[in-house]
Formats: structure tokens, sequence, C-alpha cells
């Protein structure tokens, strides 16, 4: 077995830290003021032991911290509280650490000392019996834990199912920036978390406690909320912090919030960032969708927009402007391409062309070049004033080029067929 032990500074998030230390193990545990871990398991799986624990320490965000390593926990610890001290390591280990560095022994090294006991391996070459008698059998299961004879048993850390952790403010926030200071270390144990789960957020939830029931005799609601949504998945603090202080900014705070709280709405398994070899595609700067979700929390949601392909045959229908939000979180499956001959330009409205004869001008007499492309759609559409029966030619014109007309079906009513120019070929 190979045991880890890491102590952090007091301003550390204990909870957060331990966190990520689950995507090493799931044996990790808190025992007194160090974290301790069980990686026997998981040296093959991260290329042995040097590499584990460098990559621990660099991914957790551990460099400068103390850590020891050791065969059993207790011993990780005691190796762990020497080196905190500056003290020198000894050169039998177990053996030889001193029983100061051991919680189960410490009410008693006094007593011990006196009698010139003063280590590990001191203590156990004395009597068994008379050891338990003396100062308990919990000695002696430390012991017995500590040279690899007793099995090791500690409460170790679960991950819950679902993020949903809230704090007290350590003062009231009064306004949106100040709540978002509180928020960073919501947010970074949600990074934790997710690296833990192998997830990805979608959309989460900051929600405050108002500290006030009335404010100028107006009845006030226990909590206000602010949903955060972000168009791809992501684990990246950086960003999720960025997107609460854009939402933040622009909201109110009713009144003082005592309290706050943050949890998941949606999450989705996470792939791991895509990586690769060519230049091109290590483009520097701010990915597309970050851009595309500041700006629209800035500009208003309806004011980002973008195109967007619709399932239908009508020409004029076949893309819509969405928001850009909307449109990267739900995008719809493109058709195959059945319009090869579309031109690449529609005009906003088509335009009623003259007609001599039977014959459409544009600029002249109108040739046509292709077989008629029908279309027959909107029927189903409540919103269409009728039908759309068409019959869709390419026509060249000698001044204009190549145009995209099309020839309406006659009705009851028409003596003769009505064409329309409809778009234009570069």
């Amino acid at each position: 077995m190979y045991w880890i032990a890491l102590q952090a500074s007091p301003d550390d998030d204990a909870t957060a830290w331990g966190w990520r230390c689950l995507q090493f193990t799931p044996r990790v545990a808190f025992v007194d003021e160090a974290l301790l871990l069980e990686v026997g398991a998981s040296e093959r799986l991260f290329g042995g032991r040097k590499r584990l624990l460098r990559r621990l320490l660099k991914e957790s965000g551990l460099r400068s911290i103390p850590w020891a390593t050791g065969p059993t926990g207790l011993v990780a610890l005691s190796l762990l509280r020497l080196q905190r001290e500056g003290r020198m390591l000894p050169e039998c280990i177990p053996e030889g650490l001193p029983l100061a560095t051991f919680t189960a022994a410490r009410p008693h090294v006094a007593t011990l000392e006196r009698i010139g006991v003063t280590t590990l391996g001191q203590l156990s070459a004395l009597p068994r019996a008379g050891v338990a008698r003396r100062f308990g059998k919990d000695l002696l299961d430390a012991i017995d834990q500590a040279v690899g004879q007793r099995a090791e048993r500690y409460d170790w850390m679960a991950l819950p199912a679902a993020f949903d952790q809230d704090q007290e403010l350590p003062m009231l926030a009064t306004s949106a920036p100040e709540l978002l200071m509180c928020a960073g270390h919501l947010l970074g144990r949600l990074q934790a978390w997710l690296q833990a789960r192998n997830r990805g957020v979608l959309a989460l939830e900051l929600e405050w406690t108002l500290d006030l029931k009335r404010l100028d005799g107006k009845l006030l609601p226990p909590t206000e909320k602010l949903t955060l949504r972000t168009a791809q998945a992501t684990q990246d603090l950086r960003h999720l912090r960025r997107l609460a202080s854009e939402q933040l900014s622009r909201a109110t705070i009713s009144a003082p919030a005592n309290h706050l709280r943050l949890r998941t709405i949606e999450t989705v398994p996470w792939g791991g960032a895509t990586t690769s070899l060519l230049p091109e595609d290590q483009k520097p700067g701010e990915k597309l969708h970050e851009l595309l979700e500041r700006l629209s929390v800035r500009l208003g949601e309806q004011n980002v927009t973008c195109l967007r392909e619709r399932q239908d045959h009508r020409p004029e229908s076949m893309q819509e402007w969405v928001p850009a939000l909307s449109a990267s979180a739900s995008p719809v499956d493109a058709k195959e391409n059945e319009d090869a001959l579309s031109p690449p330009w529609l005009l906003n409205a088509p335009l009623k062309l003259q007609v001599k004869g039977e014959q459409a001008w544009y600029q002249g007499k109108l040739q046509l070049l292709t077989r008629a492309r029908r279309v027959e759609a909107a029927w189903w559409d409540p919103q269409a004033q009728a039908p759309v029966l068409r019959d869709y030619f390419v026509a060249r014109s000698e001044k204009a080029g190549l145009l995209w007309i099309y020839r309406e079906r006659l009705s009851a009513e028409q003596d003769q067929p009505q064409w329309f120019l409809h778009g234009l070929y570069a």
C-alpha cells in the first residue's frame, strides 16, 4: 500500500481540496490536521508513484504545501509532522519515528519518556499485555496500524450526487459585486466537484437569502435567484466566474443578503478538452461561445443573433435569425443539400416580372436553362395566407446574368401565370 499525507494552509477550502483529490483515488479521508490518500490501487493508472504524486500536486494546485508518503497512513502522517516541524527524519522507518508524532501516543508521551521509550520501535518492544493494561488497547491498535499488522479504518470522503452547497456570508452583502466575492468560494468548490465527478456544467443557480422581511413597508421575498447558463459544458472556473460577474453586474439586490447558495441545474458527462498538435488548431484568445455568452449578457440575448437552418421547402423560410445562445444550445440537424442550384443571394421579397406573351422579361427576354423544380409547401402552416405552389427555374438574362425565377401555378382567377425574380447568382 502507498499512502500520501497532505497539509494545506488554513485559508484553503478543505472540502474542495478533498474533492480534487478524489480524482486520483476513492480512498480519501481527513485525519487530524491533514488529508490522507491511499493510492496503491491507482499507481499503475497514473504511470507510477512519482508521476501520480507530481500530477496530484499540480492539478490540485498544492505544489508548495508540505507532503509526505509512507507504507501506512499513520507513518505518512508522522513523517508529515516531522517535516512541518523541520526535524530530521530517522534512518529506520517506522521503528525510529518519535511517539510524539502519533496522535494515539500523545497523551502518554510524558510517561513513556520517563521510562526511556521515545520511538515507535521501543514501544513495540514492550510487553503487549503490560502496554494494554497501562495505556489502553487503543495505543496497541495504533502501533499495529502503523507497522501494517492491522488495517487502518477511516471515514472515507464521498461526493454528493448533485452539487448543492451554501455558506453563510462573513458580512452582509449589499450589492452584486459583494455577492460575487463570496460566490468565488462556492465556484471553486463547484469546479472541484465537476472534476471529481468528471462532468461539465451547462446551467447553475445562484440564490441569496435576504436579511430583511420588509423594506419601506413592502414585503420582500425570502430569497432571490439568478440562473447562469453556458452554451457548452465547462469546468473552467475562469469562465464561470466571468459569467457570474456579467450576470450579477446587471442584477439588483432588494435588500442586504446574509446567505448564499449555489446548485447545479444541468450537467453532462465531461469528455475533456480537445487538443491538437497543429498550430492552426491552437488559437489563442477567448473561445467563440464564451464571447457570445458575454455579449448576450451585456447587449441582451435578442440582440446577439445568428442564422439557423430550418426544415422547410420554402427558400425564404429555410433559415431564420435566432439568439446565438439558443442556437448553440439546441442546434438543428442540417438536412441533405437538395438545392445545389439555389442561388447564394435571395431577395428580401420576390420581384414581380413583366410578362410578354408567356415569356418572362427582366432587362430583356429571359432564357430558361433548367426544367421546372416544383415546390408545394406551407399547407400545414396556419400562419401562411395560402399554400405555396411554385415552379422554379434558372434563367439567363443578357444584361443581368443568371437569375433564379419562379412561376406561380395558375388559379381559377388568373388568365396567365405570374413570374417572380427570387434570387441572383454571382
